[in-house]
C-alpha cells in the first residue's frame, strides 16, 4: 500500500503468479476454474507458487462453481480446505456464504473465520448476489473480515460505480477494505476503464486478472475434442496473467492515487 493503493491479481496457475508479481501486483488471489468465477486450487499448485512468488498469497476457498448456498458436507470439505491452504502457506483466505434469501450466512461465516484464523480474510463477490449489500456490509463488519471484493453488485465494477462508492464511504471509519472487483464484459478490465473506475470510487483496491491468451505449444491438434462444455476455453490456448498488463494497470492507478 505504499503507492497509496494495492493491486490483487486472480491467477490459476504458476505462470500467471510468476507474471503477476513481474507487472507490481501486491497480492496474488489463488484459484482453480477461473471461468466459473474461481474455485478452491489444488495444495499443489498453491505450494509451488508459494515457493516462485513473495508477494502474500489469498486462497480461495469455494469447493463448486454456481451458487453461494453450501450443504453440510460442502461446508466440510471448506473446513479442510481451510486447514490445507493455512499448512501450505497462505497468506490469507477467501471465501463467501449466504443463506437462501440472499443474506449473509452469520452462522457459517463465523464458522469458517475461526479455522481462518489468524490469517486476514476477503469476503468475495458472493457479495454481489446479496438481497441488502449495504445490511450485508455490516454485517461483514461486524463479523470482523479483512475486505469485501465486490463489482458494484453488477455486471462490472463500471456499472456498480455508484453502490461501491457508498460502500467505501461506509466502511471508512471499519477496519473492513473494500476491493473494487472489475470484471467487465467480454474479457477484463483495460487502461480504457481504469481511471474512471479508480477515480470515481473510494476504494484503495482494485481486482483484476489482466489475461492474454498465448498459443499452446501442441504440434498435435484434435479439432474434434473439447475437454469441458461448450462454453469452456478452446485446448489449445492458454489464458495467463500478462506483464506488460499488470503494469500498465499499476502504473495508471499510481498515477491516479
Amino acid at each position: 500500500m505504499d503507492d497509496g493503493f494495492l493491486m490483487e491479481v486472480c491467477v490459476d496457475s504458476v505462470e500467471s503468479a510468476v507474471n503477476a508479481e513481474r507487472g507490481g501486483a501486491g497480492r496474488i488471489e489463488l484459484c482453480a476454474g477461473l471461468v466459473e468465477g474461481g474455485t478452491t486450487p489444488s495444495m499443489g499448485l498453491l505450494q509451488v507458487v508459494k515457493q516462485c512468488v513473495r508477494v502474500p498469497v489469498f486462497v480461495m476457498i469455494r469447493p463448486r462453481g454456481g451458487d453461494f448456498l453450501y450443504s453440510d458436507r460442502e461446508v466440510e470439505v471448506m473446513k479442510a480446505d481451510i486447514r490445507l491452504a493455512k499448512l501450505h502457506g497462505a497468506d490469507g483466505l477467501v471465501f463467501g456464504a449466504l443463506t437462501e434469501d440472499g443474506r449473509i450466512d452469520t452462522e457459517l461465516c463465523t464458522a469458517l473465520l475461526a479455522v481462518c484464523r489468524p490469517l486476514p480474510v476477503t469476503f468475495h463477490r458472493a457479495f454481489d448476489m446479496v438481497h441488502d449489500p449495504l445490511v450485508a456490509l455490516e454485517t461483514l463488519i461486524s463479523l470482523g473480515f479483512e475486505r469485501v471484493l465486490t463489482s458494484g453488485c453488477d455486471s462490472s465494477a463500471l456499472e456498480g460505480l455508484s453502490l461501491i462508492k457508498r460502500l467505501a464511504e461506509q466502511v471508512m471509519r471499519s477496519a473492513l477494505c473494500v476491493t473494487l472487483g472489475l470484471f467487465p464484459p467480454g474479457g477484463g478490465i483495460t487502461e480504457r476503464n481504469l481511471q474512471r473506475i479508480l477515480e470515481g470510487s473510494a476504494a484503495s483496491e482494485f481486482h483484476c486478472s489482466a489475461r492474454s491468451a498465448r498459443d499452446s505449444g501442441m504440434k498435435f491438434r484434435n479439432p474434434n475434442i473439447t475437454m469441458g462444455a461448450s462454453f469452456s476455453a478452446p485446448e489449445y490456448s492458454i489464458k495467463v496473467a500478462d506483464v506488460a498488463k499488470v503494469r500498465t494497470l499499476n502504473a495508471i492507478a499510481k498515477n491516479i492515487l
